[in-house]
Parts: structure tokens; sequence; C-alpha cells
């Protein structure tokens, strides 16, 4: 007969890290290592009437604290910790294991029964976890926490049935890994005949070798009291392991969660306990009972949906997708937890014209998080033909330069950030690409490892944005606060019109973000100012909000634009707005979408108006360029550390674009 294999993600949610070592252990052990992980999970609950998106200070600080059980992890078993925000823990922990399709949650448990909940039944653990019990979304395993937990000798109570199967294979696992052995116990009324003994013995050996791969030992014990002879065969051993009765309903009518004698053996044993109970199946049942149960599931899918309005996932997004870039300061830390994960890293430096800053940035990226931190596999810097020594810097810095206009030329090329920012997806490698501006006067590698971090250690997010303090510089004097005129004025009003889902996003327009290749490589790129706002929106159009992160880089120093520059930038950002709503509810909103911008000029007994072209291009996803899908094709190798030549352009005749030269100084921010 062919085993159940063990599971392959296990959910192991922790109230106190510093009690979790035992916890990961166990889980470890219980783990298919072939393709499985774990995840540890904080819950921050928010009582009802404070908005969820004040849990965003909790959430950071539990973020940090769970970073500790990453040191428990066995050799060769990955760890994720995640994060999440609720009224009540059993709804966030269920709704992790949904999210995550866990195939079994290991919870811990110190003993002894919390206090009841007012007006609620006494709970037989805690209410978390009775409550995730009865409404198990996958296989359930709690652990009663004492002593450390020394695996030699294993005690399975076997009556039989899936619960029993599934200890059984637990206890298995636990001692194959952990150099124990296991004592599968049966207990029979005393005074039983030899024949009907001898049965019993039979079909315990024949349940061993169908749930078990190493050595069991079996016994069966006469008793008048089956609990008191596991409790004292318990006292022999150093873990007890046992499945949830098969009909948990007491002689009186009572109901338990795993049945009357696990959970009386759970909390009596002074010894570790591990009760586990398998997920409900659903076995035959009328037309009639499966009706009810297709109408429940919809009522229930209801209900999610509802709780789920815009308002309520913003709240709860801003809580739980919130980060810190001190949360990924330990690069060691990081850089093992990119390896283990087998990701490499791509920083993009766009520029034009960054001869003042070019340099020092540079060369703090490589000797920070590529030489004493190996962060960062792949160093960038896409130029748009600076008519400065930006390019001559950089190199002598170590970068390897490439210039945008001389990449893909059979396609042509355009001016702006944005047209930079897609050919540099066509000329790195990694599978996370980081871009990070090149204007900053105070840049630190927070700019770098604070977007890159949440990717690393989250695998749900798939784009993150930076933001940040942004002083503004007025009359050469520097003043906090005042920077992000056009993300206060334009952007912001726009996305809480038109995008309320992104409305919780602080600087939906900064210039430091990264995300994964497998999700940039399939969304097409505006190529000048209204690049940001356009990722935001398609983004979250593939991804969800949940894909979504945002990141705390603290503080920001950058060259500021003039106004007159900020409203041509808006103009443009509109425009794509309106260009992507048009697409969405697929009709024409506008009869005619302006794409010339007019600037009255007065003074000095002159007046006139200046008209400007500020269209702003669109170039389709990379994963359509022939030229990009045969370079990853060829790209087995590691991607090259940093300086040296460039890959190299496609080059070609025959331009499909108009070269869109304008007046724009696409690097300064909006």
């Amino acid at each position: 007969m062919t085993r159940s294999p063990l599971p392959a993600r296990i959910l192991i949610p922790v109230a106190n890290p510093l009690t979790a070592e035992e916890l990961v252990r166990i889980g470890a052990a219980l783990l298919d290592r072939k393709n499985g992980s774990l995840t540890v999970l904080g819950i921050v609950e928010v009582p009802e009437g404070t908005p969820l998106s004040e849990g965003a200070t909790k959430a950071r600080q539990a973020r940090r604290l769970l970073q500790r059980v990453l040191d428990y992890a066995p050799e060769g078993v990955t760890v994720h910790t995640v994060v999440r925000i609720g009224r009540r823990a059993a709804e966030g922990v269920i709704e992790a294991a949904t999210e995550l399709d866990a195939q079994l949650i290991v919870f811990g448990w110190g003993g002894k029964p919390s206090a009841p909940r007012p007006g609620a039944e006494p709970p037989v653990f805690s209410s978390t976890i009775d409550e995730v019990v009865r409404d198990a979304p996958c296989d359930i395993a709690v652990v009663k926490q004492g002593a450390p937990m020394e695996i030699g000798r294993i005690l399975v109570p076997i009556r039989g049935g899936p619960h029993a199967e599934l200890a059984l294979q637990f206890a298995d696992a636990l001692a194959r890994r952990g150099g124990g052995n296991v004592v599968a116990l049966h207990v029979v009324p005393a005074g039983l005949s030899s024949t009907i003994r001898s049965q019993a013995s039979k079909a315990l050996a024949h349940f061993i070798r169908q749930h078990a791969d190493g050595h069991v030992q079996q016994t069966v014990l006469e008793a008048p009291n089956v609990r008191n002879a596991i409790l004292h065969e318990a006292d022999l051993a150093d873990v007890v392991v046992m499945g949830a009765a098969a009909f948990p309903a007491s002689d009186n009518g009572s109901t338990f969660l795993f049945g009357a004698l696990p959970e009386a053996v759970a909390t009596r044993s002074r010894k570790t306990v591990i009760v586990v109970k398998t997920r409900e199946a659903i076995g035959e049942a009328t037309f009639d009972q499966l009706a009810k149960r297709e109408e429940t599931l919809a009522a229930a899918e209801k209900a999610a949906n509802d709780s789920r309005a815009v308002p309520l996932r913003v709240e709860r997004w801003f809580g739980e997708s919130n980060f810190h870039h001190r949360e990924f300061a330990d690069l060691d830390r990081l850089v093992h937890l990119k390896q283990q994960a087998g990701l490499t890293v791509s920083l993009v430096l766009p520029a034009l014209n960054e001869a003042e800053t070019i340099g020092t940035i540079v060369g703090r990226a490589r000797r920070d998080l590529m030489e004493r931190h190996p962060l960062v596999d792949e160093l960038l810097v896409m130029d748009s033909d600076s008519d400065d020594r930006t390019c001559e810097i950089a190199a002598g810095e170590g970068a390897r330069v490439a210039i945008h206009s001389q990449v893909l030329t059979r396609y042509g090329s355009y001016c702006g950030k944005g047209e930079a920012l897609w050919k540099s997806l066509y000329e790195t490698c990694g599978d996370i690409v980081v871009w990070a501006d090149t204007d900053v006067r105070n840049w630190h590698p927070r700019m770098v490892y604070g977007t890159v971090g949440p990717l690393i250690a989250e695998e749900r997010l798939q784009y993150v944005k930076g933001y940040y303090r942004r002083p503004i510089v007025e009359g050469g004097v520097l003043k906090e606060g005042g920077g992000g005129r056009v993300t206060e004025l334009v952007a912001r009003p726009l996305i809480n019109l038109f995008y309320p889902e992104l409305s919780g996003l602080i600087q939906p327009l900064s210039g430091e973000y990264a995300g994964r290749r497998s999700l940039l490589e399939t969304i097409p790129f505006f190529t000048s100012y209204a690049v940001e706002i356009g990722h935001l929106i398609d983004v979250s159009e593939r991804c969800g909000l949940e894909g979504l992160g945002q990141v705390d880089l603290e503080r920001r120093v950058h060259r500021n634009q003039e106004l007159e520059g900020l409203s041509r930038m808006s103009f443009v950002i509109i425009q794509a707005v309106m260009k992507r709503l048009e697409e969405k509810h697929k009709t024409s909103l506008f009869a005619e979408l302006g794409s010339t911008m007019k600037l009255p000029r007065s003074g000095g007994g002159k007046l006139g108006l200046e008209v400007m072209e500020l269209a702003d291009h669109e170039r389709p996803p990379m994963i359509r360029i022939p030229e990009y899908l045969e370079r990853r094709r060829l790209a087995a190798g590691p991607v090259n550390a940093g300086g040296g030549a460039a890959h190299g352009a496609a080059s070609g005749t025959g331009a499909v674009g108009d070269d869109a030269a304008s007046e724009l100084n696409p690097w300064v921010e909006a």
C-alpha cells in the first residue's frame, strides 16, 4: 500500500518566538524535505472599533521577533515568517492556512486550558486552538509543550482509523529524523482469550506495515482502564503521539475536539504529547446534504467577499504589508535567506547627467551590497545619453554601464525613465530586479535591501515600493516636508477616486522599488513619467493588492523640480490613468484625450502660448520581445557580478517606433 506523503506546507502559529524552538524542530521533522517549507505565523489582534491599519507598528515588531525562529531551522529546511492582522487570532490562522494551502497546522500548548471568553464555554486548549480545530482547513497537531523534548522513545497508542494512521506516520518521521524509536501500543480488555489477543497483535502488525517506514516495536497490553494504561506507558516514553478519537463524544453527550481519551492523556501526562487530527473527510452524502453544503459554502463565500470590501482590505493590507528597512538590516541573514531560496538580485541604477552623485552611489553599493555582503549579484547603470561624466565615473567605480538608446535598437528609442527601466529588463538576469534613483544626496544601502528584503522574506509579495520623508529646498534652504507635490496633488486624488484599493500606498511615485522578474516581464512599461503609476495599476490588476508591499526607507534628499516641470509631469500621469480607465471599462471615456499641453508665457512685454507634445508612449511586456526570450533561453550560467563589458545590445535595422525626443528631464522624481 502506498503511504501518504509527509506534508509539504506546514504552518506554525507562534505567540512567543522565544518558545518556538521545539515547534520548529517538530515541524521540520514532519516535513517533506524535497519540496517542503515551514511558515511561522504571528498574529496581531486589533480590537473591534479600531482600524486594522493601526496594527502596522505591532506587525513590524512581530516580524522582527519572528526572525529569531530562523535560527532554529535545521540544515536544509526552509522557514518563512509571516505576520497577519485581524480581529481574532483564529480567523488569522485559518485565513493564512487557506492562503498558503497548508497541509498541516502545528500548535503549541502550555498544558492548561486558557480562561474562557465572556459567555463562552471553557476551552479545551485555548479559544484560538479550539476554534481553528473546529474549522480546520487541513490536518492539525497540538503539541503540549513542557521541558525541552528529547526524541528517544515515542509512544503511539493505536485503536485504528485515519487519525491513528496520521499519528503513526508522524511518530515514524520524528523517530527517523530524531534518532528515536517508536512503540505502537494497543490496549485490550483484560481476560481475553489467546486467539483474540493473537488476532489483535496481527491486526496491529498489519497496521504498522501500512503506515510506517521505520522499525516500530509493537505492544498489545491488557488493562481494565485504557486511559490509566496509556498514562502509565507514557511515563516510560519521551514523547506521546495520539490520534483523535474516531467518535469524539463522551457517553454523557459532551463533545470533545479530539475525543475524551486523547484530551485526558494530553492534559494529565507529564511528557510532551502531540495530539493529531486529520481534516474531516467528505464521505457519501445525499443530494439534499450536498445541496445544503453548497448553499453553506456560497453563503460563506459571500460573507468573505463582503468582509473584504475595499476599505477593510486596504486597512488590513496597510497593517500587514507595511515594512521598515530595519527589519532587513541584518544583511548576513538576508543573504542567507536569498541563497536558501535560490534567488539572484539585479540592481539597476537609472541615470541621466548624475555625475555629482553616481560615483558615491555605485561605490557604496558595490562595497556594502556585493563585496561585504553578496546581496546584489549584478549591478547595472542604465544611462540615458548623459552629456556629463556619469558613464565614466560609474564605470570607474566598477559598474557595468549600458546606454538605453543602444539597447534593442530594432525597436527604436524614446526619451524617458520608463524606457530605460524597460530596457534594463533585457540587460539584466536576476530573479529580483531593484531600481533605485541616482539623484539622491544621502544614498544608503537601505534603498536597496529595504525593497528587496520583503520579496526575499515573503513569497506572496511580487512588487515592493519604498517610501520616505522628503525634504524640499526653498531659497537654498533645506526644509523638512513639502516634497512629493505631484503625489499629493495629482496621484493620490486620482488613486482614491479610481483605484481605491491602492489608496494605502504612501508614495506611489517613489523611485525606489523592486519586483520579481516573473512579474515584471509580463507588464507593459510607460516610457516616461507615468512608469510608476502604470506599474502599480498593472501589478495590482495581475497580483491583487496582496502581491504589493511597501517599506519605510526613512529620509531621502534629492533634487527637486520647479513648478512648471511638475505640471508637465502631472499631465503625463493623468493621461496614463485615463488610458488605463478606458482599457478597464472597454470604452472611450473621452472623445479626444489630449496629448499636447499649452503653457502660457507672459512677461517682459511679451505674450505667447507654448505648445508641448507630452504623450507618454507604452512599451509591450518584455516577454513578447523575441530577443529577450532568446537571451533568457541562453542565460543558463550565473549573472555577471558587476564590472566588465556590457551584455551587448541587440541591434537591427528598421526601427519600429518614432524617436520620442522630448524636452522633459524624466529623472527628477515626482
